[in-house]
């Protein structure tokens, strides 16, 4: 499809797409606060060794999870045509996506999936396990309120990698899953309905973003001790019918956890102490995935929902600077991850397959140095991206 049909296509929705009805989004101890690293620590702080298999200069691929499947692509957005490079089935409705790359440069993806974990060999192009939930799902079924995995995130080292599983909108677990094994070796409970899962650096805790419950849910990576921190910048009122909750997260080189809130706010958490500070943004946007570019957030702003009365946006909030740039996007997109070219140029990739099914077939990729737009036509419905090395 032409670039300019689909930016016709967009632009011609855009109106009949807002004009929809629309839903909502769908208290423990916290200890003693102590006070967040500084601008001059978060400087200071060295950065994680990197993956074995990881160049930053090499050129490098996308992991997308196509929610209105079974499968998930494998994109190269420096090609000019035929983007999808290849599309590869791992189970119904994936949502999280992970890679890890080791040391001989063998990428080993990871997808949740409604039916259980999905392991991929990339670069065969195929389902090589997949491993049953803890829990599993009740049914098997789509869409946003589907019961199954949800979030994800792989270890450093590749030894385990954490999904958070849900029976819908009930109770859900972190499953930690070893990846020698293949077999789940603990499940702890978290908060309610966690989009997504995020690791330390040093790969000592994992993090559940439990939307429904105004909560994020840290996890001891030895000892599966979890401690729950309430993160409601808005406040709770409204519960399950609020607006004003995290979806996404990112997290720095420090450990600090930066979850945005509705274009108006970002709260940096940490995960050890439970202290909080904000930085603020202007993007006024129901604010969904989020990905950092070095001192830079990038966050995916969905529409007028709640507090925010703004448009679709891609906001890019310098953490510590303040100044922001607010880049219009023609539809509802999800999340975003940060993808670099053989040039080393830094683009965002953002991906279109909003959870409320508002968004569209593709990925809009931004460039952070000029911030051009291109949009890659992804059928499927990607939801959740990452980015890794190309072979």
């Amino acid at each position: 499809m032409a670039r300019s049909t689909v930016t016709r296509r967009l632009l011609l929705a855009l109106p009949a797409l807002l004009a929809l009805g629309l839903l909502g989004c769908a208290p423990e101890p916290v200890p003693e606060a102590k006070p967040t690293p500084t601008q001059e620590q978060r400087r200071q702080t060295p950065d994680p060794t990197p993956d074995p298999g990881s160049d930053p200069a090499a050129p490098e691929l996308l992991l997308a999870s196509l929610a209105h499947s079974d499968e998930v692509a494998v994109i190269d957005p420096a090609r000019a045509e035929d983007e999808v490079v290849r599309r590869i089935t791992v189970g119904t409705a994936p949502w999280g996506v992970g890679v890890h790359t080791d040391a001989a440069g063998t990428a080993t993806g990871y997808a949740a999936t409604a039916e259980g974990l999905a392991i991929v060999d990339l670069a065969a192009g195929e389902r090589i396990a997949l491993v049953p939930f803890g829990h599993p799902a009740p049914s098997i079924s789509s869409g946003e309120y589907r019961p199954g995995g949800l979030g994800l995130a792989v270890s450093p080292d590749g030894t385990r990698v954490y999904v958070a599983v849900t029976e819908g909108s009930g109770p859900a677990w972190l499953e930690v899953i070893d990846t020698a094994t293949r077999s789940v070796v603990q499940s702890v409970p978290v908060g309610v309905r966690p989009f997504d899962v995020l690791v330390a650096p040093d790969g000592s805790w994992a993090a559940t973003v439990d939307h429904d419950s105004f909560t994020v849910t840290v996890v001891d990576a030895e000892t599966f001790a979890a401690t729950t921190y309430e993160v409601a910048p808005f406040g709770t009122v409204g519960g399950l019918a609020s607006w004003e909750k995290a979806h996404y997260g990112a997290v720095e080189a420090d450990g600090t956890i930066w979850l945005p809130y509705q274009g108006e706010t970002v709260v940096g958490l940490d995960p050890r102490t439970g202290a909080q500070r904000t930085v603020a943004s202007a993007a006024n946007s129901h604010a969904h995935g989020t990905a950092l570019a070095e001192t830079r957030l990038l966050t995916v702003g969905t529409g007028a929902f709640g507090s925010a009365d703004g448009t679709p946006n891609l906001s890019i909030l310098d953490l510590e600077s303040g100044a922001e740039q607010v880049v219009p996007l023609a539809l509802p997109h999800e999340t975003v991850a940060v993808w670099r070219d053989a040039d080393g140029a830094e683009y965002a990739a953002v991906a279109g397959g909003n959870t409320r099914d508002e968004g569209w077939d593709g990925v809009t990729l931004v460039v952070l140095d000029g911030l051009a737009t291109r949009e890659i036509p992804v059928p499927g419905y990607p939801q959740v991206v990452v980015t890794y090395p190309a072979p």
